[in-house]
């Protein structure tokens, strides 16, 4: 499964968030897309119209496992997909900026 650190993601990088609702609602990266791993196939219409043409889908969850198997059913696809490693617990504790859904500081559920 390809793999990308925190650390090498820069600011603008597309960011898939997969995790369910009552964990984006207490805290996301801003400006990621969500779309909860329950949903996905259902909505994967949505991803395609948001993700860039030519770009990387970085799949994100709270830990990697839920974002592990999104990343792996897009790249089956035929999509540039790599899940972010550690997930939303690593990207908070990295120091990256979380928010809540009304655009305050937020905090990973």
């Amino acid at each position: 499964m390809p793999t990308v650190e925190i650390g090498d993601l820069a600011d603008g990088d597309f960011l898939l968030d997969v995790r369910e609702d009552d964990e984006w609602q207490a805290g996301h990266a801003e400006g990621a897309l969500h779309i909860p791993m329950s949903e996905f196939v259902a909505r994967y219409g949505e991803l395609t119209e948001a993700a860039p043409q030519d770009g990387r889908v970085n799949v994100i969850c709270r830990s990697g496992g839920r974002s592990a198997q999104v990343a792996m059913y897009l790249v089956q696809q035929g999509v540039d997909a790599v899940n972010v490693d550690g997930g939303m617990q690593v990207w908070a504790a990295s120091g990256r900026p979380v928010v809540d859904d009304k655009g305050a500081a937020g905090f990973v559920l």
